[in-house]
C-alpha cells in the first residue's frame, strides 16, 4: 500500500456489509488514516462516526447518494483535492429487492443504484487511485455468464467501454419495463442481469487499465461476499446458519489490505478464489 496516511471510502455504509467494512477498516488501518463512511442517511452515518471515534483511523461521515448522476465525480474530485488521491474504495451501495416486488415497478431505480452508479464510481475513482490502490465492487456469484442464457452472453461479454456496459444494462431494463423480458430469455430474478452488469463493468475497465495498474500495484476487482444473515436475505432464504456481515467482511478486507494477486485483477473473487466469468464445460 501507499506510504503515509491512507484514505478509504465505503458506499452504502449505513448498515449490513457496508457498515461492517467501515468497522473492519477502523480496526485494521492506522491512526493517521481516514475512512469515509458514505450513504444517504446522515443520522446513521453520524452514529457510526461517534461509535468509532478514537478507535483507530478517523472515520468521517460523507453524504453520498450514488444514484445522483454527478455526485460520484464531485466527491472523487473533492477527496483527490483534499488528500491527493484515494487508496481504497468499496462500491457496496445497493438497492434491495423483495419477493413481492414487481420488477417493472422497481427496475429503473434498481438499475440506477446497482448498475449506473457502479459505472459512475468506476469512472470517477479509478483515475484517482494512488499507487497500491484498491477499487472493489461488491457483486455476487450470480454475476457470471453461467446464469444467463447463451443467446444473451454477447450483450455483456468483451465490451469495449463502460458506455457499452451502460447500454447493455439499459437494454435489459427497457425489456423489463416493456414486458418483453418476461417472454424472452432474460432470467426472472432481476438480481442476475444486474450483478452480471456490475461484473462486466469491472472486467471492461480492467481490460483498459490492466498493465498500468499492475505496474503500480493497483487492484480493481469485483467480489462476492457470499450469503449473509441479514434482514434482506431472510425474506428470500433460510440464512440462519449464514455468516454475519462482520464475518463476511473479513475476506473483502483481506482483498484490500493484503498484497495484490495479479490473477485476481479484473476478476470476480469469492474468499480469495476466482469465479469463472464464462461457463465451465462439463
Amino acid at each position: 500500500m501507499t506510504h503515509g496516511p491512507r484514505v478509504a471510502l465505503v458506499t452504502g455504509a449505513t448498515q449490513g456489509l457496508g457498515l461492517a467494512l467501515v468497522k473492519g477498516l477502523a480496526r485494521r488501518l492506522d491512526a493517521d488514516d481516514v475512512v469515509y463512511a458514505t450513504g444517504r442517511d446522515r443520522a446513521r452515518l453520524d452514529a457510526t462516526t461517534t461509535e468509532l471515534a478514537g478507535a483507530g483511523p478517523e472515520v468521517r461521515a460523507e453524504p453520498f447518494d450514488v444514484a445522483a448522476p454527478e455526485r460520484a465525480e464531485e466527491l472523487a474530485a473533492t477527496l483527490a483535492e483534499r488528500h491527493g488521491g484515494i487508496d481504497i474504495v468499496y462500491n457496496n451501495a445497493v438497492m434491495r429487492v423483495g419477493p413481492d416486488d414487481d420488477p417493472r415497478a422497481i427496475v429503473t431505480p434498481y438499475a440506477d443504484v446497482n448498475n449506473f452508479a457502479t459505472t459512475r464510481v468506476l469512472r470517477a475513482f479509478a483515475p484517482r487511485l494512488r499507487d497500491s490502490g484498491r477499487l472493489i465492487v461488491v457483486a455476487s456469484s450470480l454475476g457470471t455468464l453461467s446464469y444467463l442464457a447463451p443467446v444473451l452472453h454477447s450483450r455483456f461479454d468483451n465490451l469495449a467501454t463502460l458506455d457499452d456496459v451502460d447500454r447493455a444494462v439499459a437494454a435489459w431494463r427497457d425489456a423489463v419495463l416493456d414486458g418483453s423480458a418476461f417472454s424472452g430469455p432474460w432470467p426472472a430474478f432481476v438480481n442476475i442481469p444486474s450483478k452480471i452488469g456490475q461484473v462486466a463493468a469491472v472486467r471492461t475497465l480492467a481490460k483498459q487499465r490492466r498493465d498500468e495498474d499492475l505496474a503500480r500495484d493497483v487492484l480493481i476487482a469485483s467480489v462476492c461476499p457470499g450469503m449473509m444473515n441479514t434482514p434482506t436475505s431472510q425474506v428470500w432464504w433460510d440464512v440462519s446458519d449464514a455468516p454475519t456481515p462482520d464475518e463476511a467482511a473479513v475476506s473483502l478486507l483481506d482483498l484490500a489490505l493484503k498484497p495484490v494477486n495479479p490473477a485476481q485483477y479484473g476478476e470476480l473473487v469469492r474468499e480469495g478464489q476466482i469465479l469463472p466469468w464464462h461457463p465451465v464445460a462439463a
